[in-house]
């Protein structure tokens, strides 16, 4: 019998209307209807976050809070990061892993100060993907919801608020906003609005991240909007940006295959978490990740910078100078700040020294790479 089966419809954010209304450009991800650019245009875009202040919509992104004493110590066995000895107030960056010691996702956290906490973030506050977060919520529930209370958010859309002139434009709305540095976090009343606010983002830029009840959303995104500093943004400029700065996307740049060492993500891994520390272990992957921090991974994230204004994609292979396959490209693009093409890949660790010389084969053609540092545009965070 035929397949009848109907393609599932997109999911849409509770901004879905306004990015209409500013005549942006649709596209599907991870489920939804999102944009992907409006009528300026991704390098404008892009320009607009390196230069004055760009608004995001990513409420596609999973928010959740953990309720009980025990969630953080809960946690720690599902992460190789420091959560018990977070400070109230303070974010951090961590993941899921598995028992292989791969990455099941990438994940914030936050610690609510008591007011915060009191007013419905938990004792534990989260941001997921937007991919992953079915997954994330259910792996969360099966093995510590016994020890905590796991909370989904749906009700809660999440702005984006990035670039250097960022806090001018926030701190009209509430001028508290301003005493926030890098990954630390409060509740914040803006334009009349309960929103939980954290200055940190995705663009290597200054900037913050607005939790807003889904109700007022588009207020609020008015709101920002009218400030003189700030344009709309899409999946597009998001991209070439967290390119620029050295990010992963989960499921390009890191996935279930690969260990936080291999990516380059030891730096979130605090000495209390690995071997010798006072909480050591205890995480899924644990001994496979110990390993590659003491002996080294097999392979490395590594930046590549290209002599040629050729772009070098997603899926492209790369070779050593000797023409032996060496890897594949993750991410890549023209970077608009950079003036250059930069693309991530794993390559075998003997290859990841900056300065090595690699190849990327596209369209039949070898095209000449450089091994390089990242970010390839320098981070701005306020600390």
């Amino acid at each position: 019998m035929p397949d009848t089966a109907q393609p599932q419809a997109l999911l849409h954010t509770p901004l879905h209307a306004l990015h209409l209304e500013l005549g942006a450009r649709m596209v599907p991800f991870a489920g939804y209807a999102m944009p992907v650019q409006y009528p300026a245009g991704l390098m404008a875009e892009h320009r607009q976050c390196r230069e004055s202040a760009a608004l995001f919509d990513v409420s596609h992104m999973g928010q959740l809070r953990l309720e009980g004493d025990d969630a953080a110590a809960a946690l720690e066995t599902l992460v190789p990061v420091d959560v018990v000895g977070l400070a109230p107030g303070r974010q951090r960056y961590a993941f899921f892993t598995n028992e292989a010691g791969g990455l099941l996702d990438d994940l914030m956290i936050v610690r609510p100060q008591p007011d915060a906490a009191a007013a419905g973030f938990g004792d534990l506050f989260l941001v997921v993907n937007a991919g992953c977060k079915a997954d994330d919520i259910a792996h969360l529930q099966r093995h510590i919801g016994g020890r905590c209370r796991v909370v989904p958010m749906p009700e809660r859309a999440l702005l984006a608020l990035q670039g250097p002139k960022a806090v001018d434009a926030l701190a009209r709305l509430n001028p508290a906003v301003a005493a926030l540095v890098f990954m630390s976090g409060g509740r914040f009343e803006l334009a009349g609005i309960g929103c939980f606010v954290t200055r940190s983002g995705y663009t290597g830029e200054d900037g913050f991240e607005i939790s807003v009840p889904e109700a007022r959303a588009v207020e609020l995104a008015r709101a920002l909007l009218a400030q003189p500093e700030v344009g709309p943004a899409g999946l597009g400029a998001r991209d070439t940006l967290r390119l620029e700065a050295g990010l992963c996307l989960y499921g390009h740049d890191i996935d279930a295959t690969t260990s936080p060492i291999e990516a380059g993500l030891q730096w979130a891994i605090q000495k209390v978490r690995r071997a010798g520390g006072a909480r050591a272990g205890g995480y899924p992957g644990a001994a496979v990740v110990d390993r590659h921090l003491a002996e080294g991974p097999p392979r490395r994230r590594v930046g590549l910078l290209g002599t040629e204004r050729v772009p070098v994609r997603e899926g492209t292979p790369v070779f050593d100078e000797a023409g032996h396959p060496a890897g594949t490209v993750c991410s890549g693009t023209l970077g608009p700040s950079v003036n250059r093409c930069i693309a991530m890949a794993y390559v075998p660790a003997a290859l990841a020294a900056p300065g090595t010389a690699l190849q990327a084969e596209v369209r039949g053609r070898r095209v000449p790479m450089t091994v390089a540092a990242m970010p390839f545009n320098p981070h701005r965070y306020v600390r």
